[in-house]
């Protein structure tokens, strides 16, 4: 278990490093920061005065291990936009972005489950092929579409929910929270839905394909030749299998729901990281850029490290494998 924790932080350590090396050539080849602050009717004096206060006279690798040393401490510099600290941006916008996407996953999964397990053990009824036909409208609908119907329906057509901001929002340090304000709950709705929609449908269709083989098994044939009550069968053992692939799909769409906020947080003019990103590439603000690409490689490292234990712990079988030295 130690050297299994040990080779997969190795790994993440690597991820990074490549993440935060791709994440510097934004500042070599994407613009020069050093115009952006200066603006383009800098003197030539200024110009070098400027980057050698940023550092930007230094060779190469001693300017990416500058770049390493404050990415580790999360620090990356000014916005060019904004003229404000990087981190201080990210911190007021990833709680808005985390709380979207953690009710969309939650809504996926109190959705995706249930109907995936019908559509396997009711095929052919009406409920089931309903199931799966919005599933298929579901996978094959773009996601700022999807938005944009439920704004046409829920918000002009019907004036139920709101079609942008956040709400009301609490803070609790400096934590700001939505979900503590019913207002907070009304504007979190329809963004929610329309980012959960495509990992609802996804996790429908992998719930029901994985208890269909589940169910042809061997040991759920042994299962009903001991008699076992069908509900035992389907709940005590098929979904209990089925669900261990769907833990990693799960936790990997999590990461997902968090980097591809974009276009929802776009839509619903939601203020989390993925609209403050959309607007540093508008205008080239390369440090929120890089910022933005680094926390979300993290957030995917720590995801998919917690995934595999989680995975290591429910399934005995790599347990027997790693003591066995295969």
């Amino acid at each position: 278990m130690l050297a299994f924790i040990l080779r997969r932080l190795i790994q993440a350590v690597l991820v990074m490093v490549t993440v935060a090396f791709l994440a510097f050539m934004l500042f070599q080849y994407v613009g020069d920061p050093v115009v952006f602050l200066l603006g383009q009717d800098a003197t030539p004096a200024q110009i070098l005065a400027m980057r050698a206060e940023l550092g930007l006279d230094r060779p190469f690798f001693v300017q990416f291990g500058h770049f390493l040393g404050n990415a580790v401490q999360g620090e990356f510099g000014v916005s060019l936009r904004q003229g404000v600290q990087v981190s201080r941006l990210i911190a007021e916008r990833f709680p808005a972005t985390l709380e979207l996407a953690l009710v969309a996953a939650v809504l996926a999964l109190a959705l995706g489950v249930p109907m995936g397990v019908y559509a396997a053990l009711r095929q052919g009824r009406f409920l089931s092929q309903l199931f799966m036909i919005l599933s298929l409208l579901g996978v094959s609908l773009p996601t700022f579409l999807i938005g944009i119907l439920l704004i046409l329906v829920f918000s002009v057509t019907l004036g139920w929910f709101p079609s942008f901001g956040r709400g009301e929002v609490v803070q609790i340090g400096a934590w700001s929270s939505g979900l503590l304000t019913l207002k907070g709950w009304h504007h979190i709705a329809l963004p929610a839905v329309t980012l959960a929609v495509f990992q609802l449908t996804l996790i429908l269709r992998l719930v029901r394909a994985e208890m269909l083989e589940v169910l042809r098994t061997d040991y759920i044939k042994f299962a009903r030749a001991r008699g076992l009550s069908s509900r035992t069968i389907h709940f005590g053992h098929a979904l209990k299998n089925t669900l261990v692939p769907v833990l990693t799909i799960t936790g990997l769409q999590l990461g997902g729901l968090i980097a591809f906020a974009i276009i929802t947080e776009t839509v619903f003019q939601w203020p989390g990281m993925g609209l403050l990103f959309i607007q540093a590439v508008t205008f080239a603000d390369i440090p929120v850029m890089a910022a933005y690409l680094c926390l979300i490689a993290l957030i995917f490292v720590v995801i998919n490290l917690g995934v595999d234990l989680l995975y290591f712990a429910v399934d005995p079988r790599l347990r027997v494998d790693k003591a066995g030295g295969h």
